[in-house]
């Protein structure tokens, strides 16, 4: 069994938004409080706060007549709000991201989780707590046969859509067993490289819209702060970025979902994308390729199907490694795409440095050899 998330847009009536919008307020609300509080503690007391203690505090906030506001939302999501900081306070603390940052009304995706029991789904029907009518749900795909939702989330963009995402469990049956292996080489002309020689052009979405983008952000400089002409300017750039974002991934999920049918072993390197975006020359290329995303991608949809993602050491000289010799050259200008090494093969550069990847994975699936401990 394995869990997966389907995530639909829906739209809600009038009294449903009016409905979420005071649950998303009061989800901020708590978690801004509650961080405000976990580090006040630390730093004036050195103290720890638990996620106990700060679901107590919530429990007194509701008596309070000066707080008593935060009775109107269901209990569930805001319980799911002291969870979350909780979970991110454990990944701060083992060193897998940053300190947990305050929530800004308008500038992040507003959302609130409801857990069993805090919803009702019945004949292909969502009803989330203290509604009184089922959401309006664009079912583009439908849920596994017989699963119901164990948990939900619904959120609202900057662009003012809605979506919800619903967690359930499923048995996913590995894909047909296939000897296939590819080894990919991300770029920025090619967006990746396939060991086959396949070349997946790199559509640059934000580049197609730089000049709508440089419209709309020109436009949100001019208003006044806090008037409508502001929001609506805001409103204008979330469009364009949503479309931006939206194009990317339909294009990343299809080429992952590509990549992981068609092969056993994926090889991929592991590149510092945090790293990479410090050269402000290529930073908006690197950015709009999204890397990361891809690699995301490939890693949850191989463990959904069966298949290998082989991950190689990022310093491995695979771009100025000859495929057929093995030589590695002293250095190769980085505007150069075709190289002949000294035992006469003529390489295409990035063809070449995905068949190095591939060699290096097949060498690290053997023994292990030139590979860093897996990312947790």
């Amino acid at each position: 069994m394995a869990r997966r998330a389907y995530r639909y847009r829906f739209y809600p009536t009038p009294e449903q938004a009016e409905q979420l919008a005071r649950t998303f307020g009061c989800v901020r609300y708590v978690d801004n409080r509650a961080l405000a509080e976990r580090s006040r503690a630390w730093t004036q007391e050195q103290r720890r706060v638990t996620y106990a203690q700060t679901d107590k505090w919530l429990t007194a906030g509701k008596r309070d007549p000066d707080t008593a506001w935060l009775t109107e939302p269901p209990k569930g999501p805001l319980q799911a709000a002291l969870r979350h900081l909780q979970a991110a306070y454990v990944n701060f603390w083992t060193k897998r991201a940053g300190y947990p940052r305050f929530k800004k009304k308008g500038t992040t995706t507003d959302s609130a989780t409801y857990f069993r029991g805090r919803f009702t789904y019945r004949d292909g029907k969502l009803t989330l707590a203290k509604q009184d009518r089922p959401l309006r749900i664009g079912w583009s795909r439908p849920l596994p046969e017989g699963a119901v939702p164990s948990q939900v989330t619904v959120s609202r963009n900057a662009r003012g859509q809605y979506h919800v995402s619903t967690l359930v469990e499923t048995t996913v049956h590995d894909g047909p067993r296939t000897d296939a292996a590819v080894g990919i080489d991300a770029g920025i002309t090619s967006l990746v490289t396939l060991s086959t020689g396949e070349k997946i052009v790199n559509p640059r979405h934000e580049r197609r819209d730089r000049v709508k983008l440089a419209r709309a952000l020109r436009a949100l400089a001019r208003p006044q702060r806090s008037s409508k002409n502001r929001a609506k300017a805001r409103a204008r750039v979330a469009k364009v970025y949503g479309r931006i974002a939206d194009r990317r991934r339909d294009l990343l999920h299809e080429l992952s979902t590509r990549i992981i049918h068609e092969n056993q072993t994926v090889v991929i390197e592991d590149l510092s994308v945090r790293n990479m975006v410090r050269n402000h020359s290529l930073a908006r290329a690197i950015s709009d390729a999204s890397w990361a995303e891809l690699r995301r991608m490939l890693e949850y949809k191989a463990a959904w199907y069966g298949r290998d993602v082989i991950t190689i050491d990022r310093f491995s000289p695979s771009g100025k490694t000859c495929s057929a010799c093995g030589r590695i050259v002293d250095t190769l200008p980085p505007g150069v795409p075709e190289w002949t090494c000294r035992c006469g093969a003529v390489h295409d550069r990035d063809v070449n440095a995905a068949k190095v990847i591939l060699a290096a994975g097949r060498a690290v699936a053997a023994c292990g050899d030139g590979v860093r401990p897996p990312r947790t």
